[in-house]
């Protein structure tokens, strides 16, 4: 990164290495906290939880059936658990996007490392901050990134870097979100509204712009961005819709359409329900449906006032010259990249087209083509992000318990470009992540 991105200087005392295995404090119960438990519990010689926090008492029953009885303490709120004084040694904060920053400074401030959800903040400035006082303290902030820790993208990373494309000239990438996913965390959900929680270039695509800086290698220079709603909109509604899928909708009624609530109760049930109802486990249907009548889940997609683009295209381009393309829809389904080379083009997919995942090398010289082989995940599906929590728990402990020094700006490039394609798209110009930084911080 250039000088001008450059946060407070590294504290000069030596990282103390805790003992294994670390001690984990969650802050915030939710579907990521449950993910990321159950997995921990899987690799008892080098992670315990000691701590959970959460208002909703399901929610933290939901995370202790992972962790058995003994040596668990329960709080009510994250504040309360981090004014107990230092009960392990890394907060997990798994709460919604709004609160990561206060959260986040405490927790450093106590003297926890963290293992933050992303978007680590709501602001770059926020970003800026967090950073600076990690730095400061000599504390570590792991991003849930984890994208990083799949197979998939390591095995993209591994072909990029042996040089086996010659020189790397551009990147095109797609997320594609999911019509249902879409209106299930953005239309209905809790990022519907930026200015209740972060932008969705940000929430649902840090996870991309950070894979895209990760695999430039470059410091991105300029952002430009266009988006809109296209579909989710009052006049796209068909006649007769009503404000609830409940009131009743006679749509929702006959299952002409696929965005009906009521697919709560039937084959939307896993994964989502879970991620958004508490007490689900035990809900009968008449309950949930109770739930869908007054919750925001139970709106109807076209008329809920969300101001969530269900597209948007991202531009990039870096110091190296390299150039990349991010589109995010929600009409796709999984991600899918092409990197081209001056000798090879690589493209592949996760999870899209009904695969976990495919990649291959199409040399331009000879035309020869290359299956290229990605290790397979040993747990799949949505809860487990193609290997990426699994893979990310695992590098948990080598990446908090390493000697050194740690620069923790290593996760902000991702983070200022998803924030510089959000002023772009808003402003109509392009952008400068590290002058958005600048300008953020004065």
């Amino acid at each position: 990164m250039r000088s001008s991105t450059a946060t407070a200087p590294l504290a000069d005392h030596p990282k103390k290495i805790p003992a294994a295995p670390l001690r984990l404090c969650f802050i915030g119960c939710g579907a990521r906290a449950r993910a990321y438990a159950e997995v921990a519990a899987t690799r008892p010689g080098k992670l315990v939880t000691v701590a959970i926090a959460d208002p909703v008492a399901s929610q933290r029953a939901d995370v202790r059936q992972f962790l058995g009885e003994a040596g668990v303490r329960e709080f009510q709120t994250g504040e309360e658990l981090l004014a107990a004084g230092p009960l392990g040694d890394i907060a997990v904060i798994t709460t919604q996007d709004k609160f990561h920053y206060h959260q986040a400074m405490a927790a450093l401030r106590a003297g926890y490392d963290l293992l933050l959800e992303k978007p680590a903040a709501c602001t770059s400035a926020e970003v800026h901050e967090m950073v600076r006082l990690a730095n400061e303290l000599g504390r570590r902030i792991v991003l849930c990134f984890v994208l990083r820790h799949t197979p998939f993208y390591r095995a993209v990373k591994r072909v990029i870097d042996s040089g086996r494309l010659g020189k790397l000239v551009s990147i095109q990438a797609t997320e594609g979100v999911e019509p249902w996913h879409f209106t299930h965390s953005f239309v209905r959900g809790h990022w519907s509204q930026s200015a209740k929680s972060t932008p969705m270039i940000v929430a649902k695509c840090s996870h991309d712009t950070d894979i895209l800086s990760w695999l430039a290698d470059s410091e991105c220079t300029a952002v430009s961005s266009f988006a809109g709603t296209q579909w989710f909109r009052p006049e796209n509604a068909p006649a007769g819709a009503t404000a609830r899928c409940t009131d009743p909708c006679p749509h929702a009624i006959s299952g002409s359409c696929q965005y009906a609530a009521q697919r709560y109760l039937t084959d939307k049930k896993e994964p989502w329900l879970p991620q958004v109802m508490p007490g689900h486990a035990t809900a009968t249907d008449d309950e949930i449906l109770d739930w869908l009548r007054t919750g925001d889940w139970g709106r109807c997609v076209y008329t809920s006032g969300q101001d969530t683009p269900d597209h948007q295209v991202v531009s990039l381009q870096f110091a190296s010259g390299v150039t990349a393309q991010l589109l995010m829809t929600a009409f796709d389904k999984g991600r899918r990249i092409r990197i081209h080379g001056s000798e090879a083009i690589l493209q592949g997919s996760m999870h899209a087209d009904d695969e976990i995942h495919r990649l291959e090398l199409r040399r331009h010289h000879d035309g020869g083509v290359e299956q290229i082989e990605v290790e397979e995940p040993a747990e799949n599906g949505y809860a487990g992000h193609g290997g990426g929590d699994f893979g990310l728990i695992d590098a948990l402990h080598e990446l908090i318990s390493a000697p050194g020094p740690f620069d923790n700006s290593h996760f902000m490039a991702g983070h200022l470009i998803a924030f510089a394609a959000d002023a772009a798209f808003r402003s109509g110009q392009a952008i400068d992540p590290a002058h958005l930084l600048q300008s953020s911080a004065s």
